[in-house]
């Protein structure tokens, strides 16, 4: 595969994007819009808006992780997960530099126009967004190496898209978008359990310390379970507002979730866990379009 891609080609830029990861970024601003929609408050210029600064943010992420795991050595030959640009090749590390630069300009380029639905105060958003994909991999205190990487999706993939989503159409916070960030963070964060159950034995290695390394192997495999039960669950709290839909359709995301959860027991290790993670990405954009129809209907 490494001679068939040439180097800083346009496949080898889209494979370093890692555009199945992309549903993460996607989903949130579906609920949000959604939420968004069945308070009377939806506006599509600045929801478009959110989408392509997620998405964009989402790939400057994935370049950051890339070249930054890749100059700590993180990325070795023994790697379960799909291929790394720069540890295959691929890209170069001074080419990925200026494909950071580049992502987060567009990235910024598409926050701007937020500015004018709902003020400057959203340019510190932007800057915290900015900084915490830096500080995810790199500087002295990286914090997915050191355990922070569950707090920062709740945060990130949760708060701020969903609930950044919602205010940019609305000017306004509600108990209903609480409850839909954290249900999303949750769902979310499968996706990073999947990539932490499969790679505790190399993160332990590379002093990774994420909680599957720090609680160990049963911790995980159940905490990826909870973790979605405990999206779906928390849905029921939407009947508090009389939104019947919205609470109800999120438990059919729990049948997949569930059958991902055996099939992730019985391989337990190795590189097939990859098939785990492509099942939790399509159960995560279950879950999304579940509740933002929900959302939609009541």
């Amino acid at each position: 595969m490494q001679k068939e891609i040439k180097q800083n080609s346009v496949r080898a830029w889209l494979l370093a994007a890692r555009p199945k990861t992309l549903t993460a970024a996607l989903i949130p601003v579906i609920i949000g819009s959604a939420l968004a929609q069945a308070d009377g408050g939806f506006r599509w210029v600045p929801a478009l808006a959110c989408c392509l600064f997620a998405g964009l943010m989402q790939i400057a992420a994935n370049f950051i992780n890339d070249l930054f795991d890749y100059l700590k050595g993180t990325d070795r030959e023994d790697r379960l997960g799909p291929e790394r640009a720069c540890a295959q090749g691929w890209i170069t590390p001074r080419g990925m530099r200026a494909g950071v630069v580049v992502a987060i300009a567009l990235a910024c380029l598409a926050g701007c126009t937020l500015l004018f639905y709902a003020g400057w105060a959203l340019v510190w958003v932007g800057v915290a967004c900015v900084l915490f994909a830096f500080l995810y991999t790199t500087g002295p205190y990286p914090l997915s190496y050191k355990g922070w990487g569950d707090v920062l999706v709740l945060l990130f993939f949760g708060f701020v898209p969903v609930g950044g989503t919602y205010y940019v159409q609305t000017l306004t916070w509600t108990s209903d978008v609480i409850v839909a960030s954290l249900a999303c963070g949750l769902v979310i964060d499968t996706l990073l359990m999947v990539n932490n159950y499969r790679d505790r034995e190399a993160d332990a290695q590379s002093g990774k310390r994420t909680v599957v390394v720090r609680f160990g192997e049963a911790f995980g495999r159940y905490l990826y379970l909870w973790l979605g039960l405990a999206a779906a669950l928390l849905c029921l709290t939407f009947l508090r507002e009389g939104r019947l839909w919205a609470a109800l359709l999120p438990l059919l995301y729990l049948l997949p979730h569930g059958l991902t959860w055996r099939r992730m027991v019985a391989i337990r290790a190795g590189r097939k866990l990859n098939s785990i993670l492509g099942e939790t990405s399509r159960n995560m954009l279950l879950f999304g379009l579940l509740l933002a129809v929900g959302l939609l209907c009541d």
